[in-house]
Parts: structure tokens; C-alpha cells; sequence
């Protein structure tokens, strides 16, 4: 499926941040975003990899250095955004962390923190930063990536699927606060072949979950970057509070 889009899928001139950028699903959707007509700040740790992804982008495309979590660097990235493209009409909370897998009954608090404060708290302040600085005034999307995991349970997992069912209700109530003008959204994401993702589907691993999803195949990072488009542009102009499931049919399969 072509990300570029027809006129209603076009994203001409909006100024987009993608955090978590670099790599990955956030690449993907920066990728996209700009085939389809935007400006693009993404944003990530490390300098050098950034800079990488921006190359290997072009178009209108700029990054800036900074934790997802912290508040300084979310208020420098957007304040960036705003020096350079002067709006941001698109906020994309694409950033997460899993540092802990195992029982959630056994998490150390120091690891269950940082879970939150990136994958939850970095949202939120995101969030708050862009409506104030951009949003409040001249009205924009935000799209949260949240997880399958989020709507289920998991063995190893718990800790970050915690946080991304969070995010999901998290996405209802800013939709409800934030309306009309600013839409907020998620999207959901089975196991995609990225490289945060890899110890799930590398080898053997990936080929069995992916004859156990009613659509025979693991997702890409273009799936998900085309769902973040459609939530983008006008579209999805009557929608706000959802969440759509990218899995491949995981969660409505048999179980056995």
C-alpha cells in the first residue's frame, strides 16, 4: 500500500514530531509523513542515529537530541519545531521502553518508573506541551502507538502492556478534553519486525506467531506508518478516541 495517499490522505504543508524517530515504526510513520507532504521533527537519544534517519529520509525533515520522558527536552524538541516550521499540527507519541520482562508481581520499582515514565508519562507531557505551545490555538492531531498488548495479558510483559493500556485510556480522555480541535487517537500494533521487537520474532519464534495470526504474516513498520497517515490527514476527520489494531488477526484468532 502506497503511503504518499490520495488528496484525503495528503498531509501537504502540517508540521509533524515523531519521537522515537530513528528507528523502527517511528521511522516508518516519519518516512510516510513526509512522502504525504510534511514537515517532519524527529526525535530520539542519539544524535548520530537521528542524523542517519534524516539522511536516509530527505525532504523536509529535522531532528532533535532528547530523553522522550523528560520534560526539558520535550519543551526544547517542540520549541525546535516551532523555530524551524513554526506550528506542530501533528504530535505522534511513537517512544517506549521495555526494561523489565518477567511477572509484573516481581517488578523492581525502579524499572517499573522508567516504564512509566516514558511510555506514559512522556505522552502526557508531549501532549501538554504541544497543545500549549501549538495546538490550543490552531487545532491538530495526536496519534498515540500503543500495543495489542495493552488490550490483553501476557506472561513476561505485563509491565509495558500496563503502560500501553494506560496510554489507550489515556487517548480517550485527552480526545474528549481536546475536542473539537485537536483529534487524539492510537494505534495498536501486533508484533511488527522491528529491531525493539526482535527477541520476539527472530528465528523460529516469528515464523510460529506468524502461522498463529489468521493473516499468516508478522506486521512491517509501512503497516503501521500507513495507519498513522490515515490518522493524520483529513481522512479521519469525523473520528477521535479510537484505537485501531494492526495484528494480523491475532486478537480474533482460535484459541488452541
Amino acid at each position: 500500500m502506497s503511503t504518499s495517499g490520495t488528496n484525503e490522505q495528503r498531509i501537504d504543508g502540517k508540521v509533524a514530531i515523531v519521537t522515537g524517530g530513528s528507528r523502527g515504526i517511528g521511522l516508518g510513520i516519519a518516512r510516510a509523513f513526509v512522502a504525504a507532504g510534511a514537515k517532519v521533527m524527529i526525535t530520539g537519544r542519539k544524535e548520530q542515529s537521528l542524523d542517519e534517519a534524516a539522511q536516509s529520509i530527505g525532504g523536509d525533515i529535522a531532528y532533535k537530541a532528547g530523553h522522550a520522558g523528560r520534560p526539558e527536552d520535550i519543551e526544547a524538541t517542540v520549541d525546535a519545531a516551532m523555530d524551524q516550521f513554526g506550528s506542530v499540527d501533528i504530535l505522534v507519541n511513537n517512544a517506549a521502553t521495555n526494561p523489565y520482562a518477567g511477572p509484573t508481581i516481581d517488578v523492581d520499582l525502579p524499572r517499573w518508573d522508567k516504564t512509566f515514565e516514558t511510555n506514559l508519562r512522556g505522552p502526557l507531557v508531549w501532549s501538554q506541551t504541544a497543545w500549549t505551545k501549538s495546538m490550543r490555538a490552531h487545532g491538530g492531531s495526536i496519534i498515540n502507538i500503543s500495543s495489542v498488548g495493552g488490550l490483553s495479558t501476557n506472561p513476561i510483559l505485563g509491565v509495558y502492556d500496563v503502560t500501553k493500556a494506560a496510554l489507550i485510556a489515556l487517548t480517550r480522555q485527552l480526545a474528549a478534553e481536546l475536542a473539537p480541535g485537536v483529534r487524539v487517537n492510537a494505534i495498536a500494533p501486533g508484533l511488527i519486525k522491528t529491531d525493539f521487537a526482535r527477541v520476539l520474532w527472530e528465528g523460529d519464534r516469528g515464523d510460529d506467531v506468524a502461522k498463529s495470526y489468521p493473516l499468516k504474516r508478522l506486521g512491517e513498520v509501512e503497516d503501521i506508518a500507513s495507519g498513522a497517515l490515515f490518522l493524520a490527514a483529513e481522512a479521519s476527520g469525523w473520528m477521535t478516541g479510537q484505537t485501531l489494531v494492526f495484528d494480523g488477526g491475532g486478537l480474533i484468532k482460535f484459541s488452541t
